[in-house]
């Protein structure tokens, strides 16, 4: 489809939250203030709609005037590619676009530092033109569904042999039982987790949670588990790569800069070896430690995660039908084959691309990498998910795109609800995680303390 820009700069007088901030000497970085925001505070557009975003400058706290600022309007970081200058006047500027489709505008200003002694002030906003109206970018594969269930077979003749030992680290959390989790899983790689529990919890009288980690290489989080039984879950945290636990950091830095750097990329070529298979059974072998513990309800089993952990939660969801809520905060893996629709690709952008011979055309996509890439990508997932669902998305999130997070929450088929955090990036903001953990708690029948 084409995509139509239309700009024009304005001057108008408006105050906007604060993006970067200051100190001395007047003129440089240390004393500017610049902020851009879309102008309608849902940041909702409708496609052809005029898409105003209001920039505002201050330097030592007062309104600057008839300076310049450099602005950049984009698809949500990819082409078109759109430029400009705005003159500031009484502190403020605006810059009118528009979008044909439903989708994602970027704006990005910078302010020059006049002083020379610091750096450039830059600020970013985003906008969603009828965001719930986004596909996604390629259909699933037609085995699909079949590639899974081989998976999830060969994962059923690994025996769990789990241990539960206590935990090297003792419990944060007074009155919360906390042991060390490990289970034999397909590809080799244990289940490693954090099993905390409210001390004397009678069988059958608690719902489950299960907490995913984001990219990084790290052992389990025993706060995260350990602050979910304080609100009256049985909670197990695993982390994503089966590593011991409750290790010294230096144990753990070693990794990642070594065997586990670039993990993301590792077996790219093949959906038989790409990294997430086994990340990816390993959330399935989580799911049967918790279903087997004397303490779970038998009614409530809850996957949660954020980011690279907003990815498992959603494949746990979509292949184990035991899960009964699935909580996604801003996912990663979502829409890896965007750039054949001439999107944005989703956290780890799987898929390498070959510029092109004549500029302004497409790259190609690497076709091994983007026929196994469709295995593993959260929107395909996504469909197959029967359980409700909430979701968080920053708006100017550039690691995971809004547009690419929106192709996944929208194949959703049943109950859903996504929190749009207008001004969040790659993060979940203290609102995001209010309304994650209210989510949960409401579909677990607790109370929100």
């Amino acid at each position: 489809m084409k995509t139509a820009f239309s700009f024009q700069i304005l001057i108008a007088a408006l105050a906007w939250a604060t993006v970067l901030s200051a100190a001395t000497p007047k003129g440089s970085s240390a004393t500017r203030t610049l902020s851009v925001r879309a102008e309608q505070a849902t940041a909702l557009y409708e496609p052809g709609q005029p898409v105003t975003f209001v920039i505002r400058l201050t330097d030592a706290g007062a309104p600057v005037d008839g300076e310049q600022v450099t602005w950049t309007v984009s698809k949500d970081g990819v082409a078109p590619v759109r430029t400009g200058i705005a003159t500031i006047t009484k502190g403020e500027a605006r810059v009118t676009t528009a979008l044909d489709e439903p989708g994602f505008l970027q704006c990005r200003v910078e302010s020059p530092d006049s002083s020379g002694k610091g750096k450039n002030v830059t600020a970013l906003a985003g906008a969603g033109i009828s965001p719930r109206l986004i596909k996604p970018s390629l259909p699933a594969p037609a085995d699909f569904d079949p590639f899974w269930d081989e998976q999830k077979a060969e994962l059923a003749g690994v025996p769990a042999n789990l241990r539960l030992s206590s935990a090297v680290e003792a419990s944060p959390v007074a009155g919360v039982e906390l042991l060390d989790v490990q289970a034999d899983c397909a590809c080799g790689t244990p289940v490693s987790g954090y099993l905390a529990r409210p001390a004397g919890a009678k069988p059958r009288s608690l719902p489950a949670i299960l907490t995913l980690h984001g990219a990084g290489v790290n052992g389990a989080m025993r706060n995260v588990a350990a602050g979910w039984a304080k609100d009256g879950l049985l909670a197990l945290d695993i982390n994503a790569h089966g590593l011991p636990n409750g290790k010294p950091k230096p144990f753990y830095t070693a990794l990642a800069k070594g065997e586990l750097v670039d993990y993301r990329l590792r077996g790219r070529e093949s959906r038989e070896t790409v990294y997430f298979r086994g990340m990816f059974l390993r959330v399935l072998r989580a799911l049967d430690v918790l279903a087997t513990q004397p303490e779970w309800d038998g009614k409530h089993l809850v996957i949660y995660g954020t980011s690279q952990g907003g990815a498992q939660a959603i494949a746990g969801a979509a292949l184990d039908p035991r899960v009964t809520f699935l909580v996604a905060g801003v996912p990663a893996m979502c829409d890896h084959s965007g750039m054949v629709a001439g999107r944005v690709a989703g956290w780890p952008k799987l898929v390498p691309v070959t510029p092109a011979t004549d500029a302004g055309k497409p790259g190609i996509p690497d076709p091994a990498v983007l026929a196994a890439a469709r295995y593993y990508d959260m929107v395909n997932f996504a469909a197959c998910i029967r359980a409700p669902a909430q979701f968080t998305v920053g708006f100017i999130d550039r690691t995971c795109p809004p547009t690419t997070v929106y192709a996944a929450f929208n194949a959703v088929p049943g109950t859903k609800a996504i929190f749009d955090d207008t001004g969040a990036g790659h993060e979940n903001t203290p609102e995001a995680k209010q309304r994650m953990r209210a989510a949960v708690l409401s579909h677990a029948g607790l109370v929100l303390k």
